[in-house]
């Protein structure tokens, strides 16, 4: 009895297992169809005799980014969006461009792990890990070093140096969505109330008016 109980246990995280981790394929390519009308978790296939080399195509990452902004950072994407030929395959890039001690403000990608090299510069990196411990695990980048952020946890990059700084990044997903920490706090639409941010910040309501007129 005990015997068949444990093999049922195992069977069932096996089960799990497998329920949680993202389908095989069932074609070679599922080029995404921007113009498609039904509505689906993805997009849907562009018609296979349509598909042309340029679907899995990108040109750009050589190129600088605009970093004069008041981050003094640019990220270049290469999701979906850019590269409809990667519908489905759960990868894709970006190219993060720094300015002298430009920054990255602390986000989450709620559908992607991330993994950062340091192609020029020094870069610090960090992320938090959920509650009850919120551990900050930071660390600063040289070239040609790598960095992993897991899936869904806030995590930030910083340019140390007085000299320009660039890497680029791989994430889990063609699309894995972004979302700065202070943008979704205290500029989201409609506002979230001020009394709500001033007691979870615990400063007067003054202040954080004062935060979402920034945003």
């Amino acid at each position: 009895m005990a015997h068949s109980l444990g093999m049922f246990v195992v069977l069932a995280l096996a089960f799990a297992m497998v329920w949680a981790t993202d389908h095989s394929p069932l074609q070679d390519f599922c080029v995404a169809d921007m113009s498609g009308q039904v509505l689906v978790n993805g997009f849907t296939c562009k018609n296979p005799k349509w598909v042309q080399a340029s679907d899995f195509y990108f040109s750009g990452m050589h190129t600088k980014g605009n970093t004069s902004n008041v981050l003094g950072s640019s990220v270049t994407p290469a999701f979906v969006f850019q590269i409809p030929g990667l519908n489905t395959l759960g990868i894709s890039l970006a190219r993060l461009d720094f300015a002298p001690w430009g920054v990255i403000p602390p986000h989450t990608h709620p559908r992607a792990t991330e993994i950062l090299t340091v192609l020029e510069g020094q870069i610090e990196v960090g992320f938090v890990t959920s509650n009850p411990e919120n551990r900050h695990f930071s660390k600063v980048l040289n070239k040609g070093d790598v960095f992993v952020f897991p899936v869904n946890l806030v995590h930030y990059q910083r340019n140390v140096g007085n000299t320009y700084a660039v890497a680029i990044v791989a994430l889990s997903s063609q699309n894995p969505g972004v979302i700065p920490i202070a943008n979704a706090v205290f500029g989201s639409n409609p506002d979230i109330s001020t009394d709500i941010l001033a007691k979870a910040f615990q400063v007067s309501d003054n202040v954080i008016n004062g935060i979402q007129l920034k945003f």
